[in-house]
């Protein structure tokens, strides 16, 4: 068993592995199948049932160990080709070994770790039962004992070890987050957050805060590009340690909001950020040069962790955070005339994403709708966007949906959306922006089990063709992707182009009046940006 799901973890998933996190997983695959078989094989003992002779065992086991070694040699052989396929697709540049020594190697030290954790587990269990010996029957006993360990094991790490870690790695991440950069400087117009204007204090906005508004187009450079008088882009932000509360926060944005004027302009756009507080300077440089300016944009701070610690640490944070900027925004915004208040948009990417989505309900905006969302690499756990792709339309495919003709929802991947211009939007535009080689939106724990659609011919265009789905391995290969898809080409994974978020926005917004040839340029212009690393210092997660 261990070695099936060994061989199993050296072929192609999401994305592409080097030999030392290939190591790792094909160790733990082949600490999964020898559990796997060592569980089957108590469980085939408890039953009494028969087993092998000595003379059948004589042959039987020979012949399993030229196999197995006969499969271990060919998957290893094969690594290569298997991980030059998913390179393939995403434009990288191919292998030249797959490094069957270094993955076999470190395999086999992976595995030793997790079996000497399991056997001392074992030994803790065994102890304790033997307290229950004097008292009750053996099985009775032994349940006992391995029912405590395992209570003990859980108590003392969620009790001791999680919130430890919680502690150590909040304050970590804090520290890092008041850093100065020395090669930021304030900003001196009046339409960021932290200017002498402002007052929200700069050393207060977070490292994450001080990119967002130091970075993206003036209004120098809008001009410049399109040859039209354009405003300031304003962009506001607020870290954790302008106010002590999410409510007192979003107010303060509120407040710098009215003080620069921001419902005076043609559109608003609410930014529910990444676990640290980081916004994707892809998803905004864009609109801004769209709008010729006309644009507002703010976001709010909810945690130090990147996101999938805040996810697992802070799970209601982010949603906290992003329901008291929405609330207190649209609040004030409905109350304004509708013809002289501008249009109203939503925007995150992952952790971001999922919070903005649970940042307010249907029926909260009924009476007064928002214009609609932009939402990029939105992770599994996300309910709405669950729903909608279990809902889609029949013979549409996992990884691009079509939901009720696309009429208020849309999914839209490198290749643009499926019948984009045969159905017309309607008053609510939602765009969900995903590549089918992001392993954080297309993680089901069902792969454990079963294959997942989004495996299922046709396929993604970013995904290799020599994927397939097998028990357990799948899922351990795919959780292991989640971390990585930060790691490969833009365009691919988890790092999404400035292009195709101009897509994006085209389609939210419905703007029409850039020709085709300008909006061309402009993708190359806002690549150029992207690729030097303008305002891009880190995915941030």
């Amino acid at each position: 068993m261990g070695i099936l799901l060994f061989a199993a973890s050296l072929t192609p998933s999401l994305i592409p592995r080097n030999q030392v996190v290939q190591g790792v997983l094909s160790g733990f695959a082949f600490g999964a199948g020898y559990g796997i078989g060592v569980v089957l094989r108590s469980v085939y003992r408890y039953l009494e049932l028969p087993g092998l002779s000595s003379a059948s065992l004589r042959v039987v086991r020979p012949v399993a160990i030229v196999a197995c070694l006969g499969l271990i040699t060919t998957a290893l052989y094969h690594v290569k080709t298997w991980q030059n396929s998913i390179r393939s697709v995403m434009n990288m540049e191919p292998l030249e070994t797959g490094y069957p020594f270094s993955v076999s190697v470190i395999a086999i030290i992976c595995f030793a770790i997790l079996l000497l954790i399991s056997r001392g587990f074992i030994l803790f269990g065994k102890m304790l039962a033997g307290k229950f010996y004097q008292r009750f029957p053996r099985r009775v006993s032994l349940v006992a004992g391995v029912a405590l360990a395992v209570l003990l094991i859980i108590t003392l790490t969620n009790g001791v070890l999680v919130e430890y870690t919680f502690r150590a790695l909040d304050r970590s991440f804090q520290q890092y987050d008041a850093l100065l950069e020395p090669d930021r400087p304030q900003p001196l117009i009046a339409e960021r957050s932290g200017s002498i204007n402002s007052k929200l204090d700069w050393r207060e906005l977070g490292r994450a805060g001080r990119e967002f508004v130091a970075s993206g187009p003036s209004a120098a450079d809008i001009t410049a590009f399109t040859g039209q008088t354009a405003l300031e882009p304003i962009r506001l932000y607020a870290g954790l340690q302008v106010a002590d509360s999410p409510m007192e926060r979003a107010r303060l944005l509120l407040d710098e909001l009215i003080r620069v004027k921001a419902f005076d302009r043609s559109t608003l756009v609410i930014i529910t950020p990444t676990g640290t507080g980081w916004v994707d300077p892809s998803a905004m440089d864009g609109l801004e040069y769209l709008l010729h300016g006309d644009v507002a944009s703010v976001a709010l701070q909810y945690s130090y962790l990147n996101s999938p610690m805040s996810l697992v640490f802070q799970p209601e944070s982010g949603q906290e955070s992003a329901q008291a900027l929405f609330r207190t925004v649209y609040d004030y915004w409905k109350e304004l005339p509708a013809s002289q208040r501008p249009e109203l948009y939503l925007h995150g990417l992952s952790l971001g994403a999922f919070n903005s989505q649970r940042s307010f309900t249907f029926l909260d905006i009924l009476g007064d709708p928002i214009n609609g969302a932009v939402w990029s690499g939105p992770p599994f756990p996300s309910e709405l966007w669950r729903s909608l792709t279990n809902n889609r339309e029949a013979g549409s495919t996992e990884w691009l949906p079509v939901f009720e003709d696309g009429r208020f929802v849309r999914f839209m991947n490198q290749d643009g959306m499926p019948n984009a211009k045969d159905v017309p939007w309607g008053d609510l535009r939602f765009v969900f922006l995903q590549y089918a080689s992001d392993a954080i939106t297309f993680f089901e724990k069902d792969l454990l089990y079963q294959e997942a659609d989004w495996m299922k011919k046709p396929r993604g265009p970013d995904v290799s063709p020599l994927l397939k789905w097998y028990p357990v391995v799948s899922m351990l290969q795919i959780l292991i992707d989640m971390p990585l898809s930060d790691t490969v080409p833009m365009g691919y994974g988890h790092v999404y182009a400035p292009g195709h978020y101009l897509n994006a926005w085209i389609e939210v917004t419905g703007i029409d009046s850039w020709l085709p040839e300008q909006i061309d340029a402009l993708k190359v212009l806002l690549l150029k940006k992207s690729e030097g690393g303008e305002g891009y210092e880190s995915r941030g997660g």
